[in-house]
């Protein structure tokens, strides 16, 4: 095969294979199912050692990028776009600030699916919602609570028929749990008064929007049950 150049402007001599090789592939035309050359022809284009070049490969293969098949060698493939990202997210390992910038853009997402949601809700989902509901109310508050919240929006995630949409949910969710419980002192006592108002929107209450077809009414409604977040947010971002 032909001699790859390395751009010499990446940071380690692995950042510049990798960069090479993805280079590479998109002059070549390369698609997913696409062979792509060995280790061997690959590391002497290159002008590298095979050890440095399994470990630019190691990383496309981390991401489902490449793959190895049996009679093939290794083939290109379509990439997980959230396959790095979920190994990433750790909320220990993660500022404060950007716990919040994840939060609140969470919380854009869940109002900006509703019109998917709606689109494409059938009587099927909402039964499967109603039994969710129904199941939380049954065994109480406690410890089923991170479950049923978790159950009832992987399943409005779902029903938007947007595998990464679907795929983002689980990959975020650790976060709300992390400052749901970072702060707790801080969520309780609003929690609380909210409940006592009579101004905390529950699953139940989105589910009847869902029921009714009110389009703009659960818009409304998904915002205000994240309240709790949404004044999280306004009082540590200032």
């Amino acid at each position: 095969m032909e001699v790859l150049k390395l751009d010499t402007r990446s940071t380690t001599l692995v950042d510049s294979v990798e960069e090479s090789l993805i280079r590479y592939f998109k002059e070549q035309g390369l698609r997913p199912g696409s062979s792509i050359p060995n280790e061997t022809e690959l590391a002497a284009s290159l002008g590298v050692g095979r050890a440095v070049l399994r470990e630019a490969l190691s990383r496309f293969k981390m991401t489902g990028m490449i793959v190895s098949r049996t009679k093939k060698g290794m083939v290109l493939d379509e990439p997980s776009l959230l396959g790095g990202m979920k190994r990433c997210v750790n909320p220990l390992l993660m500022r404060e600030t950007t716990l919040r910038d994840i939060l609140e853009f969470r919380i854009a997402l869940e109002v900006g699916i509703s019109d998917n949601i709606f689109r494409n809700l059938t009587p099927a989902d909402i039964a499967e919602l109603e039994e969710i509901v129904e199941m939380s109310q049954v065994i109480g508050n406690n410890k089923y609570a991170p479950v049923s919240e978790h159950r009832f929006h992987t399943k409005l995630y779902e029903i938007t028929g947007n595998r990464i949409i679907s795929e983002f949910q689980d990959v975020i969710y650790p976060v709300l749990d992390f400052v749901k419980e970072q702060y707790r002192d801080f969520f309780e006592p609003i929690e609380r008064e909210l409940t006592q108002n009579g101004e905390l929107v529950t699953h139940r209450h989105l589910l009847d929007f869902i029921k009714q077809g009110d389009r703009e009414g659960y818009k409304h409604a998904i915002g205000e049950h994240f309240k709790l977040y949404t004044l999280y947010l306004e009082r540590y971002k200032k």
